[in-house]
């Protein structure tokens, strides 16, 4: 799946890739700026969580309440190498059934197992956004 959108659409994007997903667990790859997280704040909301979401560059994690389920965000950006994030716990939450949405995924590549669905985003020449689903 690819698609060309304007940050106008990012509800309507995110209800796609939701809907277009073969896992919970997302790997959103792009250059800083490029509205991971901004597209990440509407999945969750999209997917029914109710709470704040806010980006986890200083906490590396945050937890998000869903009915019957939890979704952890991660901005891995500050990690710089694979000790920080076993020093957090990291293999537990990859190892949950919860849903995973990973800001700068290849920090933690060598544990990741095969059960992921990768999220591209890059700007075009209008700033608008390409998002590719693999």
């Amino acid at each position: 799946m690819e698609l060309n959108f304007g940050l106008n659409d990012v509800e309507n994007v995110a209800k796609q890739l939701i809907k277009n997903v073969k896992t919970k667990t997302l790997l959103f790859y792009g250059d800083m700026g490029v509205g991971k997280t901004t597209l990440i704040k509407t999945i969750v909301k999209v997917l029914g969580s109710h709470d704040e979401v806010s980006s986890p560059t200083f906490s590396i994690v945050n937890e998000y309440q869903l009915n019957n389920d939890k979704i952890y965000h991660f901005d891995l950006y500050r990690i710089n190498d694979l000790e920080e994030a076993y020093n957090f716990g990291i293999e537990d939450y990859v190892d949950s059934d919860n849903w995973k949405l990973i800001e700068w995924p290849e920090k933690i590549e060598p544990i990741l197992n095969n059960h992921f669905d990768i999220i591209n985003l890059k700007l075009d020449s209008d700033n608008h956004r390409i998002i590719k689903l693999y």
